[in-house]
């Protein structure tokens, strides 16, 4: 069994040399970076120009002026961003030329998607995983989330025979990420082929959560928590669509801990889904995504400032938790249900069961085989344990967060873990 890991320098990074190499690198990343620095960027990048409908415009503003007056990022972290910035407007406007070229694709329809929500670290992603071992399902890996529509060049390279070049490029970015950070996946691993988050492609239009996951963005997330997230679920079931041209079937496991808080947004884009909502201590949860974070932040950030990391995520997962004890009862217990940690820990097969019969959909023995060889495949700790301290890294009174949470706990009967 491996040892337990424990990150004992997370204020006060002693990087390895390849991540102060890293660091180096980043720091001939541009001071300062424009819409317009974006998606000529893209454009380049694609051969196209039409971006399709110009509201994304301010959000992309949004974004880019939430980084900037983000003074703790490195020059690595704001170069990350900008990147991650032109592949989604590149994205962007390879979906709009695919939909021109075949307007037919927004008539498939999406059918009965099983969607998990819950806290970022609450098993979701274990969850989605397993579920999309059913190949009668559609999943969306990693790879395809990055670059849901192929170029020209990759699509003749996988006529030819060839290893989708998505999937080579995926794998490699992702391969030196985990090289530069080698705990992260004990925290969370990042396969090319596991099943990501749809709020992906959400972001291709600009939306979503994700851009608070790489920097604290404040003035992206009071417009956010503002803002009606609807279109933005919308842009991401358009991709969707898109996807399920490319390949069925047509039925999706989908998941994101976001979705906790847009739970109208959700039902209304997709009315016919089945939600399955995992719960767990949030204070574990904050403890665990806080130190992933943490550890991330030594090529991101200077200072990394961990304390300053867990008050934000500690209010992140209070307005998280808060919406979606509002909105529960938008969905009806005819098609989701609350999975409590503590019990799908403890009883695995028969919470995968119900989540199959709430679906309408058969545990036939060929589905029952490939679930059980994807966790013959991925043990749970297979890359360690990480060992987390809340109190003693960030600085957190147990106690008095306990009592902030108390209306979760009235409301779903979680085990208490810290």
């Amino acid at each position: 069994m491996a040892q337990p890991i424990r990150i004992t320098d997370l204020a006060a990074p002693i990087l390895t040399p390849m991540q102060a190499g890293a660091v180096a690198h980043g720091n001939s990343a541009p001071a300062s970076m424009t819409v317009d620095q974006v998606l000529d960027a893209a454009r380049a990048a694609t051969g196209l120009s039409d971006f399709g409908a110009d509201d994304f415009r301010a959000r992309l503003g949004l974004w880019l002026q939430s980084i900037a007056e983000d003074k703790g990022l490195t020059g690595f972290g704001r170069g990350a961003l900008f990147a991650d910035c032109v592949r989604l407007a590149s994205n962007r406007l390879k979906v709009e030329d695919l939909l021109k070229r075949h307007p037919e694709i927004l008539d498939i329809k999406i059918d009965r998607p099983i969607i998990i929500a819950g806290l970022p670290r609450s098993g979701t992603t274990h969850l989605v995983n397993i579920i999309s071992a059913d190949s009668r399902l559609r999943h969306m890996p990693l790879w395809e989330s990055q670059e849901p529509v192929p170029s020209a060049a990759d699509i003749a390279a996988v006529k030819r025979g060839e290893t989708d070049p998505r999937f080579v490029r995926a794998r490699d970015g992702w391969g030196q990420f985990e090289a530069i950070l080698p705990h992260m996946p004990a925290m969370h691993e990042m396969a090319p082929d596991h099943t990501h988050e749809e709020i992906e492609l959400q972001s291709i239009d600009f939306g979503s959560y994700t851009l608070e996951w790489l920097s604290r963005p404040h003035r992206w997330r009071e417009h956010y928590y503002a803002t009606d997230q609807t279109p933005r679920y919308a842009y991401s079931k358009k991709v969707l669509q898109i996807l399920t041209w490319y390949k069925g079937p047509n039925r999706w496991i989908l998941k994101s801990p976001q979705h906790m808080e847009q739970l109208g947004p959700l039902k209304s884009v997709f009315p016919d889904a089945t939600l399955v909502i995992t719960h767990r201590d949030p204070l574990a949860v904050i403890q665990s995504a806080v130190t992933m974070l943490a550890y991330g932040d030594r090529i991101r950030r200077n200072p990394t400032d961990p304390h300053a990391t867990a008050r934000y995520w500690i209010d992140r997962v209070e307005h998280l938790l808060r919406a979606c004890v509002r909105d529960r009862g938008i969905w009806g217990e005819h098609q989701s249900m609350d999975v409590l940690f503590h019990k799908y820990m403890s009883d695995e097969d028969s919470v995968l069961r119900e989540v199959y019969r709430l679906a309408d959909l058969e545990m036939t023995p060929a589905a029952e085989a490939e679930l059980k060889a994807y966790l013959a495949a991925n043990p749970r700790g297979k890359h360690g344990r990480v060992q987390y301290d809340l109190a003693g890294d960030f600085g957190v009174d147990i106690k008095q967060l306990r009592e902030r949470f108390q209306f979760y706990f009235d409301e779903f009967p979680v085990e208490h873990e810290l």
